[in-house]
């Protein structure tokens, strides 16, 4: 799926795969008194009984076979059942993905690279199955009540529920699922080609059963991907062209839908009251907003002046310097606005500066790892973020697969293959990032980063660093916003002192998004979440055909035989631990590439809100489902004045 300190965050698809089902257990009519509606009740029953009748039946998938869900379940723990529905959210994004972009729009159809969509369309649409946020990457029935798995598992059978409809009434068939799969395989954003590559096709089985066929090549996560692929109504995509930006709102199937909306300044999404879905166990407690309304602004600042006037009434706040010193304004010290933290348990992502080691400036590892020894966190942190964040090491942070100390014996079993092609760094402690005298001027670090240009091939020329050509080397930062700049600056100042001429330069965001999707950088600050569990999204990241893949998420153009072959380890691993093994192996190798300038994290949410919201006690310990788990509060906005 925002970034510390004003710095943007990506999400990406988190599904796992393999398969597993709990032992069938008798519906607990106890569900009424712990406040089960009668429909989700109905259907938790309808989904024991379909389980008892076929065993074969799988409810729900996990990429190493645990299910913490019964079949007759009837909510997900981490929900309010009886959460009320009514009432407005409204936010500018903290996270995104594919082609959609926090800052406009132009365009509602955000499964393709062309043009700038709106974040949450994902919410319009159905899937197949859907993802249990308590458990590392269990999915549950939506469209599909059950799944069979054949053929040693290279051949899926999904069960649609026959009552699924479009928003227009039609019903929503497996031909539209075989479609919508095979036409995101072919046409779809790059990041979902590269994740379907071993997806070989769909088939409407009737009108009930689609049959899923994998390569035999594929991960454990694969079948759960394409488990959690939006499904288009077949007939209208065929009147309308799914490669073309449009700003006709979709016909979908899902919890909300377009409504009101101004392109570049906001939209709204409405919930779909009568929606097909909305009593099934896995929806139980959630879509309580009547309103989801996401605002654009172009600046940081801006966001901020519509939350302190009540224009917005949530704000995830990333900048550690504001969340400290500037929430003191009447509606906080009137207790109209409420600030909190709420835990972060997920990976913390892979955030940081990305070198664009498609250039040649950058080819060498010694410049990149000269380059980041003139970032001074310690420095920052202190002067910057009021003390607030901790120095990423890892791009598996706060997760078992983060590599620490020397390599065991597990990893080096894995490493050892490929001695002559690692550099030695790899088989000692894990590569860290300096520590600084905190004085924003280490003359210590300073004097090694300058030994590893000079090691590099560079020269001094007066207060000039030249390349091997006797070019001055330079360096421009690209962002699109200028609120990061108190960051950058004194980077850029203690690269001067190296010789280095960088510079910042900001674009619009549509440029930005551009630019980055064709890898027109020379380095760039994003952080990309990432799951607990490691399935083909990852190739998107590190993977060699990624860095030649236009809109792929390996903006630092890594291409490896060495990365790719851990990846597969990692990715087709048969249990958690080996996983974990394979991914401390990948880390050692990419922290020793020095592909990246990492930045920082915090353990958690710093959220303000206005106060007119319920939420559950605890979030899931996976994700931080605000949209969906939260719900409007009348009473308390009564007592604030915004309305009931």
């Amino acid at each position: 799926m925002s970034r510390s300190d004003t710095l943007s965050r990506r999400s990406v698809l988190k599904l796992g795969a393999s398969a597993s089902v709990l032992g069938v257990l008798p519906w607990d009519a106890s569900a009424f008194a712990q406040g089960t509606s009668p429909a989700a009740a109905d259907a938790a029953a309808t989904a024991a009984a379909e389980a008892a009748a076929r065993p074969d039946l799988r409810h729900g998938l996990s990429v190493f076979g645990d299910l913490k869900y019964a079949p007759d379940f009837t909510a997900f723990d981490y929900v309010n059942r009886e959460a009320p529905k009514g009432g407005r959210l409204v936010f500018t994004a903290p996270s995104w993905a594919f082609n959609q972009n926090p800052q406009t729009f132009n365009t509602f159809n955000t499964f393709i690279l062309r043009g700038d969509a709106p974040p949450r369309m994902e919410m319009c649409f159905d899937t197949l199955m859907t993802r249990a946020l308590d458990e590392p990457d269990a999915v549950y029935g939506l469209l599909a009540s059950g799944v069979e798995i054949l053929d040693d598992g290279n051949r899926y059978v999904f069960h649609l529920r026959p009552e699924a409809v479009f928003h227009d009434g039609s019903r929503l068939t497996a031909e539209d699922v075989a479609f919508s799969f095979n036409l995101l395989k072919e046409k779809g954003h790059p990041l979902l080609v590269q994740m379907l590559q071993e997806f070989t096709t769909a088939n409407a089985l009737d009108v009930s059963r689609v049959e899923v066929i994998l390569s035999g090549n594929h991960s454990r996560q694969l079948p759960l991907i394409v488990a959690g692929l939006p499904v288009f109504s077949k007939r209208y995509y065929t009147a309308y062209d799914f490669t073309q930006s449009t700003l006709t709102p979709p016909l979908s199937s899902g919890p909300y839908k377009v409504g009101r909306y101004e392109v570049g300044r906001f939209i709204e999404y409405e919930r779909v009251k009568g929606w097909w879905a909305k009593d099934l166990p896995v929806n139980v407690g959630q879509g309580n907003f009547d309103v989801i309304r996401l605002e654009f602004f172009r600046e940081r600042q801006v966001a901020f002046e519509a939350f302190k006037k009540g224009v917005m009434t949530f704000q995830e706040e990333f900048t550690a310097r504001t969340w400290a010193t500037e929430y003191n304004f009447p509606a906080v010290q009137d207790g109209r606005v409420v600030k909190k933290e709420f835990p972060d348990n997920r990976p913390s992502g892979a955030q940081g500066w990305f070198f664009n080691t498609r250039l040649p400036k950058f080819a060498d590892p010694r410049v990149r790892e000269a380059i980041g020894f003139a970032f001074d966190f310690e420095w920052s942190n202190q002067n910057l973020f009021h003390g607030a964040y901790t120095r990423t090491q890892s791009f598996f942070q706060k997760t078992e697969m983060m590599a620490e100390g020397t390599p065991s014996a597990e990893e080096l079993a894995l490493l050892e293959p490929f001695r002559a092609d690692l550099p030695e760094a790899v088989f000692e402690e894990a590569v860290v990032a300096p520590v600084s005298d905190a004085s924003g001027n280490d003359r210590n670090l300073l004097r090694r980063a300058a030994g590893l240009l000079a090691e590099a091939g560079l020269k001094r020329d007066g207060g000039t660093l030249l390349d091997a050509d006797g070019r001055p080397f330079t360096i421009e930062f690209l962002d699109n916003s200028s609120a990061f700049d108190r960051v950058v600056q004194p980077f850029i100042t203690n690269l001067r002192r190296l010789g280095i001429a960088a510079t910042s330069r900001v674009v619009d965001p549509a440029q930005y998004e551009s630019r980055l999707n064709s890898f027109d950088f020379e380095m760039t600050s994003r952080r990309f979440s990432l799951s607990p569990t490691l399935g083909e999204s990852v190739r998107s990241f590190w993977g060699s055909r990624a860095a030649r893949t236009n809109g792929s998420y390996n903006l630092a153009g890594i291409s490896s035989p060495v990365i790719d072959a851990l990846l597969e380890k990692a990715i087709g691993a048969a249990t958690r631990e080996e996983m974990n093994i394979a991914a401390r192996a990948l880390d050692r190798v990419l922290r020793a590439g020095h592909y990246w300038v990492p930045h920082w994290f915090k353990p958690v949410h710093t959220v303000a809100i206005w106060d007119v919201f319920g939420y559950p006690d605890e979030p899931p310990y996976y994700d931080f489902p605000v949209e969906s788990t939260w719900w409007f509060d009348t009473e308390k906005a009564k007592k604030i004045g915004m309305g009931g």
